[in-house]
C-alpha cells in the first residue's frame, strides 16, 4: 500500500513538472508583481529591475544576459493587453505559437537612457552625428509625487533608400601632381566615395516616458538616436527636460513642500484643527491648542516630496500660518471686554526687525 502511494506521488510530481515546463516562464515572478498588477506597476517594476540586472552592470554574473532576456520577455508580454490575456489563459507557449513574441529589447527603445553609462567610460562618436533636440515637458507636482507614464508622439525624419548614388564620406587628402621633369606639387584635394542615394521620410514614432517620483525640475532624460538625422552618420538624441507647472497650494524646494494656511483670529487664540489635501489625495492634519501668531510655521516631517534616489525617504512640509483679523468695527464695550480678557499692557516699541540677533 505504501509503495503504491509513493508511486502515485512520484507520478503526480512528474506530471506537474511536465505541465510547468510547457507553461514556460513565470513572467509575474520575474517582474516581482502580482497577477492583478496594473500596467503602470509593470512598467515601474521593469524599469527598476532593468537598472539592476543589465549585463553591463553585472559582468561577474554568468547568468546576467539570461536574466535580462527573461526580464525583457516578461515586460514585452505583460505590458501588452492582448499578449497578457493570452498568457494568462495558457502560458508562454501559447503566446509563442501565435507569433506574438518578437524578442525586442524594450530597455533600448522605450525609456531612454537611465542617467548613467555602463562600464564607466566616456562614449565617443567616430562618425558624424545629427543635432540633438531638447523638448520641455510640462509636468504637475502631482505627477512628480506619485510618478506617471506619458506617451510622446514624435514625427521623426527617417532615411530611406532612393534611386541613384551620392557623394559620401568626403575627406581631404594630399595628392602629388607632376609639373614636369623634376617638378612636383603637393596639394590638398577633396576625395569622396560613391554611396547609395537616400531620402528623408517623416515617420511617426511613439515614445514612452516615465515621470519618476521625486524627479527635480530641469531633470533631463536622453533618448538615443531620436534626434535629427545625419545623412552620413548617426542621428542625434532627443532630450526630454522636466518643467514643473506652478501649483495652486504648494511650492517645492528640493524635497520639501511649502504652503500657507489662513485661519481666523478666533482660531489663532483658542486653537484649531484642519486638514490639508496632499498631492496624492491623502489628508495632512494640522492641529494646535495654544495661541498661534501670524507667520508661525508648522513642520510636518515625512510629508514632503519623495527623494529621487530613494523613494522611501520624504522631505518635510512647512505650513506658514496667516491670521485673518475681523474687518468690522468694535463697540467700546467690546473693546473693554477684549482688554479685560487679554490683560495685556501696552508694550509698543520701535526697533530694527531686520537686524541679525
Amino acid at each position: 500500500m505504501n509503495s503504491l502511494l509513493i508511486f502515485y506521488t512520484f507520478l503526480l510530481n512528474f506530471l506537474l513538472l511536465i505541465a510547468l515546463s510547457k507553461a514556460g516562464r513565470d513572467f509575474y515572478s520575474i517582474l516581482g508583481v502580482s497577477k492583478n498588477a496594473k500596467t503602470n506597476e509593470i512598467k515601474k517594476a521593469y524599469r527598476r529591475l532593468a537598472k539592476e540586472l543589465h549585463p553591463d552592470k553585472n559582468k561577474d554574473d554568468p547568468q546576467a544576459s539570461e536574466k535580462f532576456q527573461d526580464l525583457g520577455a516578461a515586460y514585452e508580454v505583460l505590458s501588452d493587453t492582448d499578449k497578457r490575456k493570452l498568457y494568462d489563459r495558457c502560458g508562454e507557449e501559447c503566446v509563442k505559437k501565435e507569433g506574438m513574441m518578437d524578442n525586442t529589447d524594450p530597455f533600448a527603445h522605450f525609456f531612454g537612457d537611465f542617467g548613467f553609462h555602463f562600464g564607466g567610460q566616456e562614449q565617443h562618436h567616430e562618425t558624424p552625428k545629427g543635432a540633438n533636440i531638447v523638448m520641455n515637458l510640462a509636468v504637475t507636482l502631482e505627477e512628480l509625487y506619485t510618478g506617471n507614464f506619458v506617451e510622446i508622439t514624435r514625427n521623426k525624419p527617417v532615411m530611406k533608400a532612393a534611386h541613384g548614388t551620392r557623394k559620401c564620406n568626403c575627406r581631404q587628402e594630399m595628392v602629388t601632381r607632376n609639373l614636369g621633369p623634376g617638378r612636383f606639387q603637393m596639394m590638398q584635394q577633396t576625395v569622396c566615395d560613391e554611396c547609395p542615394n537616400v531620402k528623408l521620410v517623416n515617420e511617426e514614432r511613439l515614445l514612452e516616458f516615465e515621470i519618476e517620483a521625486g524627479m527635480q525640475d530641469g531633470h533631463e532624460t536622453r533618448f538615443s538616436g531620436e534626434g535629427e538625422p545625419h545623412i552620413d552618420g548617426d542621428a542625434g538624441d532627443l532630450i526630454i527636460k522636466i518643467k514643473t507647472v506652478p501649483h495652486q497650494r504648494f511650492e517645492r524646494r528640493d524635497d520639501d513642500l511649502y504652503t500657507n494656511v489662513t485661519i481666523s483670529l478666533q482660531d489663532a487664540l483658542v486653537g484649531f484643527t484642519l486638514e490639508i489635501p496632499h498631492l496624492d489625495g491623502h489628508l495632512v492634519t494640522i492641529s494646535r491648542e495654544k495661541i498661534t501668531w501670524p507667520g508661525a510655521r508648522i513642520r510636518k516631517k515625512g510629508e514632503g516630496m519623495p527623494n529621487y534616489e530613494n523613494n522611501n525617504l520624504y522631505g518635510t512640509m512647512y505650513v506658514t500660518i496667516d491670521v485673518e483679523f475681523p474687518k468690522q468695527d468694535l463697540s467700546e464695550a467690546e473693546k473693554e471686554d477684549i482688554k479685560n480678557l487679554l490683560q495685556q499692557k501696552s508694550n509698543n516699541r520701535v526697533y530694527n526687525g531686520l537686524r541679525y540677533s
